[in-house]
């Protein structure tokens, strides 16, 4: 007697269709990740510059700058290397920026 085997695997065809929804799904996904991003870093900007308004605000002395800022403690090390590098100025009391990347 000649018994065969059952093999399991699957068909052409379910590759296909699972290859196509997983297409579609990329389709849908990527532009939105994207727009994602831009608004999580624009929240985080605005975030930024209401911390540095704030210590501006806070800050006792005449005419402010970023390394005023920093000197009297107002502003830690991480946050004056942030504002000047992504160009954050401060114009009358105000804080502006950042600058266009």
């Amino acid at each position: 007697m000649n018994f065969k085997t059952k093999h399991s695997a699957f068909t052409l065809i379910e590759m296909v269709i699972v290859l196509f929804i997983i297409s579609l799904l990329m389709l849908i996904i990527i532009p939105n990740i994207n727009q994602q991003k831009k608004a999580a870093r624009s929240k985080t900007d605005n975030a930024f510059k209401t911390t540095l308004q704030t210590q501006v605000n806070m800050y006792d002395g005449s005419n402010p700058t970023w390394d005023a800022l920093a000197k009297d403690k107002y502003l830690s090390n991480s946050q004056l290397k942030k504002a000047t590098s992504d160009g954050y100025t401060i114009n009358d009391g105000v804080v502006e920026g950042p600058a266009a990347k």
